[in-house]
């Protein structure tokens, strides 16, 4: 007699199980001050830290995304720079008080997390939404993305381990085992879980919203980089390179398109060349896109963060050996166009625009394309063109002079350390920030009495000026009745009359 296992089935009843575990100690876990959340993150964040190499390596493996390196870089990014961000946060009990006008704040852990990873930062990512959970005072369930599935669960299994050495409850911090859409699915909607946690898997979004709880996206970026006139172009072009091929492309604020104002588009295209990028003929570019998206315009999941060497060959053309960066020339943002996309390796578009005014439009076109762009650039120094890009770009987050990929995350900039950047422009999720624990709380509002009723009714009120009400006679009524009766007798009389 043959068995046959029913995954799906498995995994609803594995999902089920977790989410009635972690909503059982989410009570327990919404007591601990804030003291005791931040030894448990830090003994998490110490016991993943020595393996986040074999990690690296293991995720760049399972997934064949990217290279290991970058991999590694991002993981102690979050091991290191984002750990001292935390310290000193507060984010559960009171978080903020203003003695002098008797105002309090008072964080409120929101619930048992849903989070949901990419396959292209599924270590760095998974570490991150686990710390500021924790942080937090939430219970977190991870849905591991199927193809990074053994790289999550290697690095959920050491983080799980040592917070629970430290004092986290079981169950506050658990993934399932056996990963399908249904159990996903039903993570998702099951009552116990209260806010969503997703992070670039797009093909989850409908799922989620049908679960009618609050959803934090981040999403595809499409974001464009703008090379004005007075910016210094050296550096700018350097930014979007060495930003555009960290892990090949794989970080969707990575620099999708360039814009460059006309006035220093030969000077730009040169120093794009001097750094190892190679510029497409019209035909290489029709090739490559032929290659880089699929026939029903989704992406082409085997050329996702590889490298420009590994795309020319695949194109079936030659480049220079040392080429770093693909560069197709385009004139149109048009739905047609799949240059105008997010493309997750390094392969950029560049567009020219005769001022500023137009290259503005241009950008919005971009960020509208795919209506999920989080993240856009601007490389120049004049004060009141930046101010004009700041006031009018739909778009979650605006770096100026800096990589997208270093800066958008916090690594370039004082942005919040973040894996997840939340796109807020587009109306998918609830805020545009870099996500942070105080993302995953809410805030009870308290207020101390300050002036009596009295003094309310006096300073604000204004009842102590009103007139005194108006009193009818008795002498009024009586005429007012007096007339309603002979109008009525003359009506009679002119009927009888008619």
């Amino acid at each position: 007699m043959m068995n046959i296992i029913d995954n799906d089935l498995l995994s609803i009843q594995e999902a089920r199980i977790l989410a009635e575990n972690a909503g059982g100690v989410q009570a327990e876990l919404a007591l601990f001050t804030q003291e005791q959340l931040d030894r448990i993150v830090e003994a998490m964040a110490d016991a993943v830290e020595p393996h986040v190499e074999e990690l690296a390596v293991l995720s760049s493996e399972e997934t064949d995304y990217g290279n290991w390196k970058d991999k590694y870089a991002k993981d102690r990014f979050v091991c290191g720079y984002l750990r001292e961000q935390l310290r000193g946060m507060r984010c559960v009990g009171v978080i903020d008080e203003n003695p002098e006008k008797g105002l309090m704040d008072v964080g409120v852990p929101v619930g048992v997390i849903v989070a949901l990873c990419p396959a292209t930062s599924p270590v760095s990512t998974t570490i991150y939404k686990a710390l500021i959970a924790v942080k937090a005072g939430n219970p977190i369930i991870f849905s591991p993305h199927p193809r990074a599935r053994d790289t999550i669960g290697r690095a959920l299994d050491i983080m799980i381990e040592a917070a629970e050495a430290s004092g986290l409850p079981e169950g506050a911090l658990s993934y399932l085992h056996t990963v399908t859409k249904s159990g996903t699915v039903e993570l998702m909607h099951h009552p116990s879980t209260s806010l969503l946690l997703i992070t670039g898997v797009p093909g989850m979004l409908d799922e989620a919203y049908e679960a009618r709880k609050p959803l934090i996206y981040g999403g595809a970026g499409n974001g464009p980089a703008f090379i004005e006139r007075t910016a210094d172009v050296r550096q700018a072009v350097r930014d979007i390179i060495s930003s555009k091929t960290f892990d090949n492309g794989l970080l969707p604020a990575a620099e999708q398109s360039v814009v460059v104002d006309a006035p220093v588009a030969e000077q730009v295209r040169a120093e794009f060349m001097a750094n190892h990028a190679y510029f497409m003929t019209e035909w290489e570019s029709e090739q490559l896109a032929k290659l880089i998206f699929n026939s029903d315009g989704s992406a082409n999941t085997t050329l996702v963060g590889v490298t420009a060497e590994t795309l020319a060959k695949r194109a079936g053309f030659s480049i220079p050996p040392e080429t770093v960066l693909l560069v197709s020339e385009q004139k149109y943002a048009s739905q047609e166009n799949p240059y105008a996309r997010e493309k997750l390796a390094p392969v950029v578009a560049f567009f020219i625009e005769d001022d500023w005014e137009h290259a503005c439009e241009k950008c919005i076109e971009l960020l509208l394309k795919d209506r999920r762009g989080h993240t856009l650039v601007i490389h120049s120094t004049d004060g009141d063109v930046i101010r004009q890009f700041m006031l009018r770009k739909p778009v979650g987050r605006i770096l100026v002079n800096t990589p997208a990929t270093f800066g958008s995350m916090g690594a370039s900039t004082n942005m919040f350390p973040a894996m997840t950047l939340g796109s807020g422009s587009s109306g998918l999720g609830i805020t545009s920030d870099n996500v942070s624990p105080r993302n995953l709380i809410y805030v009870r509002k308290v207020g101390f009495g300050v002036r009596s009723v009295e003094t309310a009714d006096r300073e604000f009120f204004g009842r102590d000026r009103l007139p005194d009400k108006p009193r009818i006679k008795t002498q009024d009524i009586e005429t007012a009745e007096q007339v309603r009766v002979i109008q009525g007798l003359l009506r009679e009389a002119v009927e009888q009359k008619n």
